[in-house]
């Protein structure tokens, strides 16, 4: 079986060291030099259920008690389909039930007390293979890294969406390989699709701004940027790229405080260089460089 090396899975996932370490360090990622494709899979769920302010303790938690609750089962994020609740916590859909086990309750057709936000749907709901989906997804994900098997890879994700609409993080690995052929209208139309789908998922509002600065509407990407903040405000990334738009739109005021917060998320990576060089030049241009306090008499 290939295996990635921890670079590889920073890049894929698009994810800090800083943030792997702190998964690491509550226990919710093995540490190790190289994962394989299933473990690549149960970090990014760990990533989108951060995403979706679900914290760290929560998490473990939650699989806690549901190895507890489903006995044989070693990992409930690729053995059973994971869902965020209103309250933030985590559900799990096993053998046709719906189960939240912090609170061993099971949820029933998706009542009012404790509706599913992940997997909202007008149409009814078929039963999905889980097993066959999170497969599919994890070889998605193997596939995707070599130019030479993004098409397989496509079809993988495609595939994952045809038996699972709502499958969200499917429609945004969609999306970017659209996206890194420069075929922004289908990328768009699968990040508004993920958004639909969660409109908790901050990666979704990150990638559908880079869409939007890339056909010229800045100031729509500003506020895809700004929800993705909303829901994530320590996501440096969208501070990097908001305050970027900033720039093209002329208005580096506005841009110097989401620098001045890139900085503070990433101190010694080589963007931070670049924001901190920004920093400086707008603060100069602005006349905004800080004077020292004059001693008092």
């Amino acid at each position: 079986m290939y295996r990635y090396s921890r670079a590889d899975l920073l890049r894929i996932l698009r994810i800090t060291q800083r943030q792997l370490t702190a998964w690491e360090r509550a226990a919710l990622v093995a540490t190790a030099e190289s994962y394989s494709f299933f473990d690549l899979l149960q970090v990014k769920k760990v990533r989108d259920l951060c995403a979706e302010k679900v914290r760290p303790g929560i998490i473990r938690q939650s699989l806690q008690a549901m190895q507890k609750q489903a006995a044989g089962m070693e990992n409930p994020l690729i053995e059973a389909g994971a869902f965020t609740t209103r309250h933030h916590r985590i559900a799990f859909r096993h053998e046709g039930k719906l189960l939240e086990p912090i609170a061993g309750q099971f949820l029933i057709d998706f009542a009012s007390e404790e509706k599913v936000v992940a997997r909202k749907s007008s149409a009814p709901l078929k039963p999905v293979p889980i097993e066959s989906v999170a497969e599919l997804f994890a070889r998605g994900i193997a596939l995707e890294d070599n130019p030479a098997t993004e098409s397989a890879a496509m079809d993988c994700y495609l595939k994952v969406l045809e038996l699972d609409r709502s499958h969200a993080a499917a429609h945004i690995n969609v999306g970017t390989l659209y996206y890194n052929h420069q075929e922004y209208r289908g990328a768009e139309q699968h990040y508004r699709a993920a958004i639909n789908i969660d409109p908790r998922y901050a990666l979704a509002y990150f990638d559908l701004g880079n869409v939007l600065d890339e056909t010229g509407r800045v100031m729509e990407a500003i506020q895809a940027y700004k929800t993705a903040l909303q829901l994530a405000p320590t996501y440096a990334d969208a501070h990097y790229n908001v305050a970027l738009a900033y720039e093209k739109a002329r208005e580096p005021r506005k841009a110097l405080r989401h620098w001045q917060a890139y900085i503070k998320l990433d101190t010694s990576g080589p963007w931070s260089v670049h924001a901190r060089n920004q920093i400086q030049r707008i603060l100069q241009s602005d006349g905004l460089k800080l004077v020292p306090k004059q001693q008092s008499n």
